[in-house]
């Protein structure tokens, strides 16, 4: 969940140069009760060769799990190249988290709203409602809906229709894929004993562009397929660290990326890398709160398989 604090005003305000309309309408947003979480996420396929399976006995995993990010995982047997293994095919997931903010500090959680009806749409393409899960949370993933699909270079406008109410938050030109050179290495999989970091640098961004923002998730997979719990996450977890995320970023657009040890903490373990590349978006309506944001990426992925 993201929140942000009503300091937020004085530093855009010294930040840029606004109109009064504008500052009417930051005003109002910072006044506002409703909060909007959104995150776009695209990954593209991922094979993951036999011999990368921890343990791996004359079975094959039946490879179907559920990502934290809105992932569900239905792969094959066979390779692209006809070797043994699986292969989890692209998907895009939708996740938006939708309430009304408690209090006016950080400390409090917003109480999620559950009944509206919420869309994600790209500009000159269509809207696609996401399944309300209660509790505020609402969900579309392409692998159920393929009209739910990640482009680069697209802006994408999230709308919450409540009480009959609505509500925009938008994202201006979602970011391409960074690839992660490490990621793949010639075995297809990163080898390595527990505990161990792994560090990978990211790829210059395009002449005259600025870096986007990067996320990390680790988690373990069984050798069925089954997703642990994760164990690294770079991501925000509290109010304060997402305030700090919209106005200071740089802490998640460094060249260089230390993921630690202990995000691999089994032996003879999967873990599964993602690493997203990553735009912030935030409200466009007047009656969203200013800390509202929208997350949009393409992740890269790569497989780890821990030494016995």
């Amino acid at each position: 969940m993201l929140l942000a604090m009503k300091a937020l005003a004085c530093l855009v305000v010294a930040a840029v140069a606004v109109t009064a309309c504008d500052l009417q309408k930051t005003g109002n947003q910072l006044a506002a009760r409703k909060v909007m979480v959104s995150t776009l996420l695209a990954t593209p396929p991922i094979e993951v060769k036999a011999t990368a399976i921890a343990g791996l006995d004359a079975s094959i995993p039946d490879a179907s799990f559920l990502l934290d990010a809105g992932f569900t995982f239905d792969a094959g047997v066979l390779l692209a190249d006809g070797g043994l293994g699986y292969t989890v095919p692209a998907q895009t997931a939708a996740l938006v988290f939708f309430g009304t903010r408690v209090g006016e500090g950080l400390d409090a959680a917003p109480e999620g709203q559950a009944g509206a009806t919420i869309t994600v749409q790209p500009a000159g393409g269509t809207a696609v409602t996401l399944k309300d899960l209660g509790s505020g949370n609402y969900q579309a993933n392409s692998s159920e809906d393929s009209k739910l699909k990640y482009e680069e270079g697209k802006s994408y406008t999230f709308t919450a229709v409540a009480d009959g109410v609505t509500y925009v938050a938008e994202l201006d030109k979602s970011p391409e894929m960074e690839r992660i050179n490490a990621f793949h290495p010639a075995a297809g999989y990163l080898d390595i004993a527990k505990n161990t970091p792994i560090t990978f640098t990211r790829p210059d961004p395009p002449t005259g562009q600025t870096r986007n923002l990067g996320f990390v998730m680790v988690f373990p997979i069984s050798r069925n397929g089954q997703q642990g719990q994760t164990t690294y996450t770079n991501v925000p977890m509290n109010p304060l660290g997402f305030l700090k995320l919209v106005v200071l970023p740089d802490e998640w657009k460094g060249t260089v990326v230390t993921i630690p040890g202990s995000a691999f903490p089994e032996g003879d373990k999967n873990y599964v890398v993602l690493f997203q590349t990553a735009k912030l978006g935030g409200p466009k309506s007047d009656n969203l709160f200013s800390g509202s944001a929208i997350i949009a990426g393409t992740a890269d992925v790569g497989v780890v398989k821990t030494k016995p």
